[in-house]
């Protein structure tokens, strides 16, 4: 078998539909496999799963042992040449993991892949590349200076900044997001570190592949990555588990330095954690207390880009939950980009979401038409029309 799909689920079982709807797509003609392991979600997703995908294998867990566990018990039940692990809030164009195996065939020292992911303002997510956190790279990284100087190639290593979006790159550390490996590298390597719950473990398992002599990559085909629907990352858990990975990494890596290196870092850990966790009880007390008004919060509007039928849907969809809309009669074959043809340089100041229907726009399509958004008030939307369905980086919305 040429390759082994590894998703692990949990309490996101729309996102991980339309995942497994776009990589469907993708592995066309490609001898793969596709695995879920569900982490006991609590939202019916093993149960919808399998009545909608009877040609995929779910392992539904009792309990939640974290990221790592779950991907290393998937792993353990393939012997494909190449595994993916990829997150269950994403979704891939068409020829994505084709490009993707392309690129890993024709260069055998790479041991792992990853992916442009695209945010759904369309912007490039930092973490598509990064840098290993070496302690001067971390603190470049929390005292701002990354942040301040991107393209710096000291000061901006953490994410690479200085390494251009559209051509193939060295990197050292690839998003669990999206995670290619090759099978000879893993078994040289071993698999996910267990002392990550979640978090941490990609980095870890990305320094490993480089410390055994391959190569890490990145490519610019693209994905989208809604990042953290999985995750309440306004959460104390968010915050404690988060941290942790970062101190269980450093722990593991580098506890052999110097004490005054290391107090310094663990240090500066521990307070960015506290203040993390100071914003979110601060914002939790605010809204206990009454201080965020409803009439604040922002009522998003919606264009829609649909054929026919499907914008018939939409209609009765939008009608039905009250929603500020625009539709547009369009299809791949006949305005082929999309939102951009239509909308222009509209000046766009609130929140506003482009749906584009599935079954009229490929999902290479649409992530190539959203890579050119520059408003970052327009965000991405797709509309399912065989569940009657838009789905949104912040809601899901039906009939």
């Amino acid at each position: 078998m040429k390759l082994s799909i590894i998703i692990v689920s949990y309490n996101v079982k729309n996102y991980l539909q339309q995942c497994l709807d776009s990589i469907q797509r993708a592995i066309d003609g490609i001898d793969a496999k596709i695995i879920i392991v569900d982490n006991h979600s609590k939202d019916n997703t093993v149960e919808c799963i399998r009545k909608n995908n009877r040609n995929i294998k779910i392992i539904a867990c009792k309990h939640n042992y974290g990221f790592a566990h779950a991907n290393n018990m998937a792993i353990g039940k393939t012997k494909s040449e190449y595994v993916l692990l990829i997150n269950p809030d994403t979704f891939v164009g068409e020829n994505t993991i084709k490009d993707c195996l392309q690129f890993m065939d024709t260069h055998e020292n790479a041991g792992g892949l990853g992916v442009r992911m695209l945010k759904c303002d369309g912007s490039s997510a930092l973490e598509s590349r990064r840098g290993l956190p070496t302690p001067m790279v971390s603190f470049y990284k929390m005292c701002g200076l990354c942040a301040k100087f991107p393209m710096s190639r000291r000061f901006g290593k953490y994410y690479m900044g200085y390494l251009p979006w559209n051509e193939p790159e060295q990197i050292e550390v690839i998003s669990g997001a999206f995670f290619m490996l090759r099978r000879e590298a893993l078994n040289k390597v071993g698999l996910l570190d267990e002392d990550f719950f979640m978090y941490g473990e990609d980095i870890d398992l990305s320094y490993r592949l480089l410390k055994g002599g391959y190569e890490n990559w990145y490519i610019p085909t693209k994905i989208l990555h809604y990042k953290g629907e999985s995750t309440q990352k306004s959460s104390f858990r968010y915050v404690h588990v988060f941290y942790q990975a970062m101190i269980i990494f450093f722990r593991k890596h580098y506890g052999h330095l110097s004490f005054w290196i290391n107090i310094p870092i663990k240090t500066a850990i521990y307070v960015k954690a506290f203040f993390a966790l100071m914003k979110i009880s601060s914002e939790q007390i605010k809204k206990n207390l009454g201080f965020f008004s409803y009439r604040t919060k922002k009522i998003p509007s919606f264009l829609f880009f649909a054929n026919e039928s499907s914008l018939a849907k939409c209609r009765r969809l939008a009608d039905h939950n009250g929603l500020t809309a625009e539709f547009f009669l369009c299809d791949e074959q006949t305005v082929p980009d999309g939102h951009v043809h239509f909308i222009g340089d509209r000046d766009i100041q609130t929140t506003t979401y482009a749906v584009y229907d599935i079954n009229s726009y490929k999902y290479e399509t649409i992530l190539e038409n959203f890579s050119k958004n520059n408003n970052p008030n327009l965000l991405l939307g797709t509309y399912h029309p065989d569940r009657n369905m838009i789905i949104t980086d912040n809601e899901i919305i039906r009939l």
